[in-house]
């Protein structure tokens, strides 16, 4: 008898080959039950990082919630481009106390004057983005946009318009002297007598000089610009006689008028002023003109939206608050409330206004 085969083995088959092959067999076997392994070890961390993954993109969202409930948790700096104690100074203090009070943290005025706003603008500019660096926005960062060919920012593209606060006339107002008590009559003496009567304002590129470049472009009259180092001193020489036109803003020009020592012949915003309803509107005589000071909220681009949707929400209540209302009515001025966007649209608006002054009158800063 010959040497015997394995139970399993087919006649023929070599004792040997038929050990590899089962041999073979067991290592698939054991190969596949590890790849199987790893597949389901692969697949559940997979639905786990999925879930987790979906639960992360929740977390900012739920983050940014609670950042704009907790917000303001320290005082916040709302940095002004003016002295204490001019218009933009008490709106700052003003809608400071009202923000103050409502969230419950105190808002700092920081006054940093100098290079017509610049400083304050490009210090806010350099903030970080957190909320808690603001900046008084008003007319002159418009103005600036296109008056100072090199700035360290873009207005525009680096602040983001978190909300408006106020919208300032301006009063066209003359020496007594001036043989003219409306706009017509201003415009017809002009005519006649080019170059006999000086128009101050606050210094060159101030809003009171824009306006009164918008006027000789839309009449033609001419006037000799005679800037100030501010309104005040402005308008002590209107009073004086050195000096005959001025555009003053009403906490300057307000008790001289009231008194008459100046007469105010129209006022710049399209509609009349509360404060003095019988002045006729320049746009009445001369249509389509309108120029106004205004004032709002700005922060640092990036600033969360959340933030500046709650500040927006803020400042409108306390612009609502009748004694707010009340204050700013005493001062000349009307609120303004608004969303961030229709603020954009203000700013964006104006830019490109006074940028067609400024180039077609050459106005330079001071």
């Amino acid at each position: 008898m010959g040497i015997s085969e394995g139970r399993n083995s087919k006649p023929g088959t070599p004792p040997i080959a038929s050990k590899k092959r089962r041999t073979y067999r067991r290592s698939l076997d054991a190969a596949m039950l590890c790849h199987s392994r790893r597949v389901n070890a692969a697949n559940l961390p997979r639905r786990q990082f999925l879930h987790l993954a979906a639960g992360t993109a929740v977390l900012p969202g739920a983050s940014r919630i609670a950042r704009a409930q907790t917000y303001p948790t320290k005082p916040v700096r709302l940095v002004v481009g003016f002295a204490a104690g001019g218009s933009a100074d008490i709106i700052a203090r003003l809608i400071g106390q009202s923000l103050s009070e409502r969230l419950t943290q105190q808002f700092v005025i920081e006054n940093r004057p100098g290079a017509g706003t610049n400083i304050a603008t490009e210090t806010v500019v350099r903030a970080v983005p957190d909320g808690y660096t603001l900046l008084l926005i008003n007319a002159a960062n418009a103005i600036n946009a296109t008056l100072y060919d090199k700035l360290n920012f873009n207005f525009v593209r680096d602040i983001a318009p978190v909300a408006s606060i106020t919208r300032e006339p301006l009063f066209m107002v003359t020496n007594p002297s001036v043989p003219a008590n409306t706009v017509p009559e201003l415009i017809a003496f002009a005519m006649a007598n080019p170059g006999k009567l000086s128009m101050a304002s606050a210094g060159n590129g101030s809003i009171s000089h824009i306006a009164g470049g918008l006027f000789k472009a839309m009449t033609g009259v001419n006037m000799i610009h005679v800037p100030y180092r501010g309104g005040a001193p402005a308008t002590t020489d209107l009073l004086g006689g050195q000096v005959q036109v001025f555009f003053a803003t009403f906490p300057v020009a307000s008790e001289y008028i009231k008194a008459g020592k100046l007469r105010a012949i129209a006022v710049t915003t399209a509609m009349r002023s509360e404060a003095l309803p019988d002045i006729p509107t320049v746009g009445e005589f001369v249509p389509g003109y309108e120029a106004s000071a205004w004032y709002g909220v700005g922060a640092p681009r990036n600033t969360p939206t959340e933030l500046v949707d709650k500040l927006n929400k803020e400042i409108n209540v306390g612009l609502a608050d009748r004694k707010t209302k009340t204050r700013l009515a005493e001062l000349g001025f009307t609120a303004l409330a608004g969303s961030p966007s229709a603020f954009a649209k203000l700013i964006a608006e104006d830019t490109e206004k006074w940028a067609n002054v400024i180039k077609f009158a050459g106005i330079k800063p001071g």
